[in-house]
């Protein structure tokens, strides 16, 4: 299949604009490893999301009224009023769930194989930041129903920052636009939370060409050597990515059509009333591990626990930016490292303890559970990757990715050991 066609409309375009030619070398020529499998469809289905997010957001902000004595009507408007509104808002709320369970699969992938080293540490850094746009914008999204929920979700997050010595309470009137959550704070989070995705628009083309400099890591981790290690991304991955997105929409029109409000919470489908706390306030699911670690630091030192645990929770995140140079190992992909793999499925185990604990009280199991957790996950990036990567052998590399393919997958005898 190609771009270039004999049509003059065409070369006429692609003479004086050369789209045509560019997306024929990114899209359908662009070189890909010949043994990449479905833990690399998740990059494409989450650029699918995000359409998905972007157009379903723009068609509910036409119906929406960003004020503190309407916006939770207009939410009710759209439900029952707006012809399919109810469609438009499951997807929406729903695709957001979907969208950070893609990132995070995605981000998992990333650590077993090794895809944040040379030379895509920057390709890493990039991803890193697209996700903390998404959180940005997810969290300002769930304010604009105007729920119990977004209400005090909403003052819960920005009250974090008064934690902060002599600027934190200016901070945190800064961030409302008043000395509380109010309708300065809903119109601003509307206008954030419609601009910021379309900074992920950016950030996601700059992803792609950071992707493109050095093309894709592969299951092995080792490099191409040469034509014989690769395939075109068309028809090879396309047909794979579309095998993969019909089997995504099938999982997210389950989700929407049988399951729509699985992942809310009941008390968001009241009206926000700032006169009546809930008896518990839990932020969305994807934002739960961090919660956890919100919650679960004491104090340290001379560091009250609410300070200790916003450095922590923050700090979670930033180790990420780290992680290329913590990771000291000269193998990539966990398939040829015995000892990290073992770690990596602990530190899972323990990200999945963070979800649990961060949708319980802070007290008794839990909340031990949840310091016993974090204290691996920072030993986990700040000890044991480093330690690993100095004292463990890992296994023989193939010579090529070529080899392993042609012999079913085993590792040539013989094999040795290559940097990245």
């Amino acid at each position: 299949m190609s771009l270039q066609t004999n049509s003059k409309i065409v070369k006429w375009i692609d003479y004086r604009l050369p789209i045509f030619t560019m997306m024929q070398h990114s899209a359908l020529d662009y070189p890909t490893p010949k043994n990449l499998n479905y833990w690399w469809n998740f990059g494409s289905l989450a650029g699918i999301v995000l359409v998905i997010q972007i157009i379903t957001g723009i068609v509910l902000a036409m119906h929406y009224t960003p004020h503190v004595s309407m916006a939770f009507d207009s939410i009710q408007h759209i439900m029952r009023d707006v012809n399919y509104g109810w469609l438009i808002r499951y997807i929406h709320m729903n695709g957001a769930s979907m969208f950070f369970a893609i990132v995070y699969i995605h981000i998992f992938r990333g650590f077993y194989f090794g895809s944040y080293k040379y030379p895509r540490e920057l390709l890493w850094w990039i991803g890193i930041i697209i996700l903390l746009v998404m959180m940005a914008t997810a969290f300002m999204g769930y304010v604009l129903p105007w729920g119990q929920m977004s209400f005090w979700g909403a003052t819960v997050i920005t009250n974090l920052f008064s934690a902060i010595p002599e600027v934190g309470n200016a901070i945190v009137t800064w961030l409302r636009g008043g000395f509380a959550v109010d309708n300065p704070t809903l119109n601003r989070f509307y206008s954030l939370h419609y601009l910021l995705p379309f900074i992920i628009v950016a950030l996601v083309m700059a992803h792609l060409m950071a992707l493109h400099q050095h093309g894709s890591n592969n299951p092995l981790g080792i490099d191409r050597k040469g034509p014989q290690d690769s395939i075109p991304f068309h028809p090879y991955y396309t047909v794979k990515d579309m095998f993969g997105l019909m089997v995504f929409l099938l999982i997210f029109a389950v989700l929407i059509f049988y399951f729509p409000n699985m992942l809310g919470d009941p008390a968001n489908f009241i009206q926000a009333n700032p006169l009546q706390t809930p008896e518990d306030i839990v932020p969305e699911w994807y934002f739960l591990p961090f919660y956890a670690i919100l919650r679960s630091v004491p104090n340290i030192l001379f560091i009250p626990a609410k300070l200790a645990g916003v450095i922590c929770m923050f700090g979670s995140i930033f180790l990420l930016f780290l992680l290329p140079w913590l990771d000291t190992s000269p193998v990539r992909s966990a398939r040829f490292r015995p000892i990290y793999r073992q770690f990596f499925w602990i530190f899972v185990i323990a990200c999945i303890g963070l979800e649990y604990v961060g949708s319980q009280k802070p007290e008794g199991l839990p909340l031990v559970i949840g310091r016993i957790c974090t204290a691996y996950y920072f030993l986990h990036f700040l000890v044991i990757v480093p330690l690993v990567g100095w004292f463990e052998t890992p296994r023989p590399l193939p010579q090529s990715i070529s080899e392993p393919v042609l012999r079913g997958g085993a590792v040539p005898a013989g094999a040795v050991r290559e940097k990245p």
